[in-house]
């Protein structure tokens, strides 16, 4: 399955950068200015991965259904546009990571449902994504994630079949939206997780617990 492997694609929040800091920030700023008392991190850290929707609902316990929810929607976007890389970092073992990839002659990207009205200021604001092949955004293709549709328009970008790609990313979505493109599929279990935290059971191809040890996939599968 890690075979004939050209590239690397991952998901962004929760996979190559914690941005849960950044994003509770910018939502708990809207509870404080309602005169609500202030969340924990650790609140809103497990469902960081589902932006605004995820934000809002641990705040407010607002779905997207309610009618006030398009406002509070991009009041929290212009929070967060202000703060967007301010506490937000590489997971440990990240960079290294992306530098090993690169000096074995691999491509990567980014494959994230944020909207490229974040993604694009984010990732050129930070030199982790300097030698990115590709960015695809939430917006960037017709469909989200867990459709295909955004590896799909990744692996064009990168001139390579999708099987010969590999998708890293801490959400179910992520792991059924690969499964769908056909490439290989790796969880990473020490990102948010999203509502459904027992990633064993998402079907992905291989799990890792830290960053670095997609690096022991790929040896493996060079020496079989």
């Amino acid at each position: 399955m890690f075979r004939n492997i050209g590239a690397v694609l991952f998901d962004l929040d929760g996979t190559l950068i914690d941005s849960a800091p950044d994003l509770g920030a910018a939502v708990d700023r809207m509870r404080l200015a309602r005169g609500l008392p202030s969340l924990p991190l650790e609140l809103y850290r497990p469902m960081a991965g589902a932006g605004a929707r995820g934000m809002l609902g641990v705040a407010f316990g607002m779905t997207p259904d309610h009618p006030e929810f398009p406002a509070l929607r991009e009041e929290f976007f212009v929070n967060y546009e202000r703060c967007m890389t301010e506490r937000t970092y590489a997971f440990k073992g990240v960079p290294e990571l992306i530098e090993q990839l690169v000096a074995r002659g691999l491509a990567w990207g980014v494959v994230t449902n944020k909207a490229m009205r974040f993604t694009g200021p984010l990732t050129q604001g930070m030199s982790l994504f300097a030698t990115a092949a590709a960015v695809v955004g939430g917006d960037s293709t017709p469909h989200a994630k867990p459709h295909p549709e955004p590896l799909l328009e990744a692996a064009r970008r990168l001139k390579l079949e999708p099987s010969r790609c590999i998708y890293v990313g801490d959400d179910e979505r992520d792991v059924l939206a690969g499964r769908a493109a056909g490439m290989a599929t790796v969880a990473a279990r020490y990102g948010y997780l999203g509502g459904n935290p027992d990633a064993v059971r998402w079907g992905a191809h291989a799990h890792i617990d830290s960053p670095l040890e997609l690096l022991s996939l790929l040896q493996s599968a060079a020496t079989a």
